[in-house]
């Protein structure tokens, strides 16, 4: 078996304490790292479903790079939880030959940037095989990781997938943002008899979030396809996913102070996108802001922003829809030039500005 240590230099856990205040009040709540919660959705399926097993690198007697396979080697032994080595492309096409034959693989990639060396798996095995069997070969898969920036490690590391797996059709992409999400959309993704690709971040693995006693329970999931409105509002709606969630509740609370009320939708499913909440929300308030960690051109806020166009959510716009995205750039590795490649409060705070005319200069 070959080491990971060499990845080891790549990967470090960040923290980020505002991000771990509730977003809803729960009368038996239970504090959960998200960590935890995606551990509890994988045990419980495991247990649920001997066709269900784990691979990747060091998922096994390591636990896991970010420690969410702990205790699963454990429980469910080395035919179930298996370590591989680093050959993305290799244990990938092993894990969609095993669904083709009934199993149910989930497959651990470190970060999801070293999906890439499987993407021709992905996309051209897992993603189409249902239609060009015409029906006959479905493939059951999970391919889950860390996906979107990760403190200090530059280009090559810190990228977000969403908007190029979501544009694959025949694959369905979920981001959780909260400790719910997580668990109630890996259940989901496991569960689901097409391929799923979970885009998890590294920075939220250590946040926990309260979980109500239903999210608790084996029989919690929550289905792909459906946003979450995380808080409701009149003025404005912003949109977003995953880690910059956070981002959008902390600009609604202070908006507040400027009479300003913000509605706040999380995704939470990418493909296929919940486009009656968005078009709703839209026409509720008239103006839109969608806030993402990825690129600008052919983003997941561009593709909100074509839906809001083609439909009758325009006749409902008082303002253009603002995105506020990543620069434009490779991400830098100087912690300076990173915080200013990403997406700020100050940034979604300017461009709710500019759509509630509160202030019409960027």
């Amino acid at each position: 078996m070959l080491s990971n240590f060499s990845r080891h230099s790549f990967v470090r856990v960040g923290k980020s304490s505002a991000l771990a205040k509730s977003t809803r009040s729960f009368a038996a709540a239970t504090q959960v790292a998200v960590r935890e919660a995606i551990n509890a959705a994988i045990d419980e399926e495991m247990e649920r479903d001997e066709s269900v097993f784990i691979l990747g690198e060091e998922v096994a007697q390591y636990q896991g790079a970010y420690k969410v396979t702990k205790g699963l080697y454990e429980k469910y032994g080395d035919k179930r939880v298996i370590d591989t080595p680093i050959t993305e492309m290799g244990f990938t096409g092993l894990a969609i030959g095993a669904a083709y034959k009934d199993l149910r693989p989930i497959v651990e990639f470190m970060t999801m940037n070293f999906s890439m060396q499987a993407m021709d798996q992905v996309i051209n095995s897992a993603a189409k095989q249902y239609y060009m069997s015409a029906g006959d070969l479905a493939c059951p898969i999970v391919f889950r990781g860390p996906n979107g920036f990760s403190a200090g490690t530059a280009a090559q590391h810190s990228q977000c997938f969403g908007a190029w797996y979501s544009s694959v059709p025949g694959l369905k992409v979920v981001s959780p943002y909260s400790s719910e999400d997580a668990k109630g959309l890996m259940k989901a993704a496991i569960r689901d008899p097409n391929p799923v690709v979970v885009l998890e971040h590294e920075l939220m693995y250590g946040v926990s979030f309260p979980m109500s006693e239903e999210a608790m329970s084996k029989d919690f999931v929550i289905p792909i396809g459906q946003a979450k409105i995380e808080i409701a509002g009149s003025d404005v709606t912003l949109i977003s996913f995953s880690k910059t969630v956070g981002l959008c509740l902390e600009a609604a609370e202070a908006l507040k102070g400027e009479g300003i009320s913000a509605e706040v939708i999380n995704l939470r499913s990418l493909r296929p996108l919940d486009r009656k909440t968005i078009i709703a929300s839209a026409k509720k308030t008239g103006r839109v802001v969608c806030v993402e960690q990825g690129w600008p051109q052919c983003g997941i806020c561009s593709e909100i922003a074509a839906i809001l166009m083609e439909t009758d959510a325009f006749n409902y716009l008082d303002a253009p829809m603002e995105r506020v995205t990543g620069a434009d750039v490779p991400m830098p590795y100087a912690v300076d030039l990173e915080n200013a490649s990403l997406p700020q409060v100050e940034d979604v705070l300017a461009a709710v500005r500019r759509t509630t005319y509160r202030k019409l200069a960027a």
